[in-house]
């Protein structure tokens, strides 16, 4: 099978498309290929309905078409509704997230549940499709056990988002975080794996490092290769923002404790509150309250779940 993984190339958003077709590769042999898309600056704003390929950055995408096109992103919206007819019914159409424009003319949507869609060709599943699988986690884990490896029990990986249109971690939030997550280290006796994300604002980034880096462990500064897998794999407990649902779902896969931290909010978070609503329930995460109690729950496979169904509409279409 050929699939193309189709986005703008910012990494958030093509690892959802990528993690699907990986996933969908492990049921069936297929040959992935990912493409960029990106429009010219001065059309990149039109409406998804006005845009026409002549108004690619690059050159368009060409026959021969994928049996099967995975796209995530506004950027992808204009050329996955045009695909199947280019493709004379050949492609198969998936769109992750809710593309909020043409949603009858995918074959498939995978989108967020707490996103509420609905639809005959909506599959939902919890958080997003991601690329974190138990085997990937423990191939990439060798190569940070040297560093890992001596840190005491229990150790505690702690994710951070940071500022977006829903949350905010400002200098002052971050700093009592991290005085939070000091106290719950030292209770413990453990240690310390930080990781920042891009959206981290700087000033946020050091105050935590400021007050967190006399604890044992690893907080890690951008340099070298990102660590992420390695300290999943070592964990005991993980503790992941509430701003990201990509993070928490992605944690929610390890099977181990995940401890959300709160964030400011700067809007109604409801859809925020319908996915950790699901993940609380289905025995994944629970608030953070300065403790590291453990649980144990059937770890979350939801890329895996909809790569079968993927396969599933293909047969059935």
């Amino acid at each position: 099978m050929a699939i193309w993984v189709v986005s703008d190339g910012r990494a958030g958003i093509e690892n959802q498309a990528l993690g699907l077709a990986e996933a969908v590769q492990r049921l069936t042999p297929a040959e992935v290929t990912i493409k960029h898309i990106r429009w010219r600056p001065i059309f990149d704003r039109l409406p998804s309905a006005l845009k026409t390929p002549a108004m690619l950055a690059s050159a368009p995408p060409v026959a021969p078409w994928p049996d099967l096109w995975i796209a995530t992103g506004r950027a992808t919206l204009p050329l996955s509704t045009r695909v199947k007819a280019w493709s004379g019914g050949k492609t198969f159409v998936v769109q992750t997230q809710d593309p909020r424009w043409a949603n009858d003319r995918y074959d498939l949507i995978v989108a967020p549940a707490h996103d509420g869609l609905s639809g005959d060709n909506v599959f939902e599943i919890t958080g997003s499709p991601h690329r974190i699988t138990p085997q990937r986690i423990a191939e990439a884990a060798p190569a940070f056990a040297d560093r890992i490896a001596p840190l005491p029990h229990p150790r505690i990986a702690v994710l951070i988002g940071g500022k977006s249109k829903a949350f905010d971690l400002t200098e002052a939030h971050a700093a009592d975080l991290a005085d939070q997550i000091a106290d719950a280290v030292r209770a413990s006796g453990g240690a310390l794996m930080l990781t920042f994300s891009r959206r981290t604002p700087d000033a946020a980034k050091a105050v935590m490092t400021a007050r967190l880096s006399d604890l044992p462990g690893w907080i890690w500064d951008g340099t070298g290769e990102n660590p992420l897998f390695g300290f999943l794999h070592f964990a005991d407990h993980i503790l992941v923002t509430e701003d990201s649902a990509n993070m928490a779902a992605e944690a929610a896969s390890t099977g181990k404790p995940v401890h959300v931290l709160p964030m400011i909010p700067l809007k109604s978070g409801d859809k925020f509150a319908r996915l950790h609503d699901d993940l609380q329930s289905r025995g994944a995460t629970r608030p953070f309250d300065g403790a590291l109690d453990g649980w144990t729950y059937d770890s979350l496979a939801e890329t895996d779940r909809a790569a079968r169904a993927v396969l599933e509409a293909m047969r059935t279409r």
